[in-house]
């Protein structure tokens, strides 16, 4: 364990050695890490360290996001189910010089690759010399003076476009101006003091010669770098057509959703996949070098990414870049607050609640039907940390009741949870140590208990497992559930239709208390059927328009157990089986549906099934 004060030594030893104001270092580290080390291990995009210095050529995926599993990315019986191809990867000597700032930065410090990657103290160094080199190449002296380093910081980013180096550049010199103090994931204390006064010099930008990046269709907001890259509209043939269908949201189906992915693939290739008429759609990528945004699907139009149509239909899809084997990798600050923005601004462009019944993980979309359960997504996974996101999109997740609450909030402390996860590499191997906002579920108060089980993920009754990809035991923060029982350290909740117990100790909680509605069945009823989407009665349907099976989960909600209310909607089904859009229509009926918070995914009941009351 390294000595109280080290990190904020290595620091000031790296900025004083290439004459880097000591702020500019420690806030373009916050941007890239927020200070932390990781362990060693490398981010999505293979960057390690607190400068996230990348050497991305030992971290590429077996295959992108959609190019694996048995999901249906379009998710809708009314049409054949669409199968993409997997492909191809880069070699990684085709890599671009944002994913290699390691070799660059061992080429500059006469540091190894390796001492970059694992010594937190090189790893800084590294960076300051890659800074000092970006001053030296834009003509630059080592000034003293924080505001003459905008320059450099901006191509720090490895952007680029101009409006994306901008943009992270005033994002560096925001943090220098308000100043951050932060304990790191390994216990180190660091502060940067606040320098409101500091005065970049934003003209340097003109001499970075980077593009000019093409926004004309993008709907994003003014605090981000965002670019128009279109995804197709084309007939394929034989009736076939790709890569989304034309809507006209809110106007034919509101918005409800925004669902969280990783793309499991690198930038250049999301973004060639994303422009073929073959594969599927999704209306924004994010990178993770630098935040910058893609918008590839109008919001009026519906993309393919959830897996099932009913989200997709009434939701807005985020990438987010990553390509690790391993999934236990984490993401640069600068991807989470560019995320942040987007999502408050489509928040509110479409009153989307901001709580985690509306902003999904593509882990908590259900499976439309029982057949689809266990072909569904679990990205973006474990290690996604949804209470810094929340605390980002200026929601953070507070309680809103007492301790002894009927309904609780997962919230575990992201950096010092730590619970054991395998199959990051190989079936059935550890994970490195990793900050997780997920809590574990047991069928009794006790470790050693087994696990509850998924009936839908395992028909014939199996267990489920610790595998960083299995969600049939997990509850994810930011998730609320209703209470069914407290023993010492220990809160139950219900959760797919059974009691399941998790670690909740007085002096380290693992959720806390808040309020909410929460149903019940009927008087009189046993249990009650459980869906994956929420679509209109039989009797509802024009004579033009097939009916869609109810198809309830393999799951019941039985009497006695409750479960937190999200919203009241009327059963909805948008038709949109062919490329010519003169029969698409929206089908409304009479029956109301609740979303719930049933297990690790949303579901959705039948409101004449069911009781609702205040927790």
């Amino acid at each position: 364990m390294p000595s109280a004060g080290a990190l904020q030594r290595d620091f000031a030893a790296a900025a004083a050695a290439y004459g880097v104001p000591q702020s500019v270092l420690l806030a373009v580290s916050y941007l890239q890490s927020r200070w932390d080390g990781h362990g060693g291990a490398p981010s999505v995009t293979g960057g390690y360290g607190p400068m996230h210095l990348t050497d991305a050529r030992t971290a590429l995926a077996s295959a992108p996001h959609h190019s694996h599993g048995a999901e249906d990315a379009r998710g809708d019986t009314s049409r054949t189910v669409k199968r993409v191809a997997d492909a191809g990867l880069p070699e990684p000597s085709a890599l671009p010089p944002r994913l290699r700032t390691l070799e660059r930065a061992a080429e500059l410090s006469g540091l190894s690759p390796e001492r970059l990657r694992t010594d937190r103290a090189a790893n800084i160094r590294g960076g300051a010399a890659i800074l000092a080199e970006a001053q030296r190449e834009l003509g630059h002296p080592a000034s003293g003076d924080p505001g003459d380093w905008y320059g450099a910081v901006a191509r720090y980013s490895g952007a680029d476009d101009t409006a994306t180096a901008t943009t992270y550049a005033d994002d560096v010199y925001h943090i220098i101006r308000s100043g951050e103090h932060r304990t790191t994931d390994d216990g180190q204390s660091v502060t940067l003091a606040p320098d409101p006064d500091v005065t970049p010099e934003t003209a340097q930008a003109a001499g970075l010669g980077l593009r000019t990046a093409a926004t004309g269709g993008t709907e994003c907001p003014r605090t981000v770098a965002c670019e128009w890259i279109p995804a197709p509209y084309e007939e394929l043939g034989e009736g076939d057509y790709g890569n989304h269908d034309k809507a006209d949201r809110p106007a034919s189906a509101s918005v409800d959703y925004i669902v969280v992915h990783d793309t499991e693939a690198t930038w250049d290739v999301t973004l060639k996949l994303v422009q073929d008429p073959a594969y599927v759609s999704w209306h924004y990528s994010l990178r993770s070098s630098d935040g910058h945004i893609a918008q590839h699907v109008p919001l009026k139009d519906v993309g393919w990414h959830a897996g099932n149509w009913y989200v997709n239909a009434k939701s807005v899809g985020l990438e987010h870049e990553g390509f690790l084997v391993s999934p236990d990798a984490w993401y640069t600050e600068a991807m989470y607050r560019t995320s942040a923005r987007l999502v408050r601004y489509l928040a509110k462009r479409y009153d989307v609640p901001l709580d985690r019944q509306h902003i999904l993980g593509h882990d908590n979309v259900p499976g439309p039907t029982g057949a689809a359960v266990r072909g569904m997504h679990t990205d973006p996974g474990p290690y996604w940390d949804w209470a810094h996101y929340f605390e980002l999109l200026g929601r953070p997740l507070t309680p809103t009741a007492g301790p002894w609450a009927d309904v609780v909030t997962i919230r575990p402390r992201y950096t010092a949870h730590r619970p054991l996860y395998t199959g990051c590499a190989k079936p059935g191997e550890a994970c490195a140590p990793h900050g997780s906002g997920a809590v574990r579920l047991h069928t009794e108060p006790s470790e050693n208990a087994p696990l509850v089980k998924d009936a839908g993920l395992r028909p014939g009754g199996e267990d489920s497992t610790v595998d960083v990809n299995d969600t049939g035991a997990r509850a994810s923060t930011g998730q609320s559930y209703a209470v069914a029982g407290r023993r010492g350290a220990w809160t139950a909740i219900w959760y797919l239709g059974q009691t399941a117990w998790f670690h909740n100790p007085v002096a380290r909680p693992t959720a806390v208390g808040a309020r909410g509605w929460v149903l019940t069945p009927k008087p009189g009823r046993a249990d009650v059927p459980v869906y994956g989407r929420a679509y209109p009665e039989a009797s509802a349907y024009p004579a033009d328009v097939p009916v869609q099976a109810l198809s309830p989960l393999p799951y019941r909600l039985g009497a006695g157990q409750r479960y937190v209310v999200g919203d009241r909607v009327p059963g909805e089904y948008y038709f949109a089986p062919a490329f010519d859009t003169s029969g698409h229509r929206v089908v409304r009926g009479e029956e109301a549906y609740y979303q719930i918070q049933f297990g690790h995914r949303v579901a959705f009941v039948k409101a004449s099934d069911v009781t609702v009351t205040r927790a």
